[in-house]
């Protein structure tokens, strides 16, 4: 993309930005910047940049590079959007040379099915067979317990 770069060089990442973003998403509102920054470090990154350096977009895949991955924290600044630049991450993303021959990719999405459904992603073939432990408000300041 003319005027775009992508890069998994994890010292280029904009913890600001992508906390920012992450932390008024629907999916992960009020997460602490040291859980994002934690988050990040465990994961295999992908930043999206201007060619002037400003980080627009970001997803990271958690992964053991051998037969999983779970696709997770997908952006592009809202400024930024319409230009085909999901689309070009998400291509980036699948082509990456430790993201080849896993068994299962994954991801969650409330509103995004049809970008994703362009890649080969579908609803799962036996969500009985699925399960999980969801805390959906871990990081709502309520729960924070005064240590004393």
């Amino acid at each position: 993309m003319e005027g775009y770069r992508i890069s998994t060089q994890f010292s280029e990442m904009d913890l600001s930005v992508i906390h920012e973003y992450i932390a008024s998403s629907y999916w992960a509102e009020n997460i602490p910047q040291a859980t994002m920054q934690k988050a990040m470090e465990n994961s295999l990154c992908f930043g999206v940049f201007t060619a002037l350096g400003e980080q627009i977009g970001f997803a990271r895949m958690v992964t053991d590079c051998a037969t999983f991955a779970y696709l997770a924290d997908v952006f592009i600044l809202e400024n930024h959007r319409g230009k085909g630049l999901s689309k070009w991450l998400m291509q980036h993303i699948l082509d990456h040379p430790q993201l080849q021959g896993l068994r299962r990719m994954v991801l969650a999405t409330r509103d995004a099915h049809g970008l994703y459904k362009q890649f080969g992603f579908n609803a799962l073939k036996s969500p009985d067979t699925f399960m999980e432990l969801h805390q959906p408000n871990v990081y709502s300041p309520l729960l924070k317990r005064e240590v004393g």
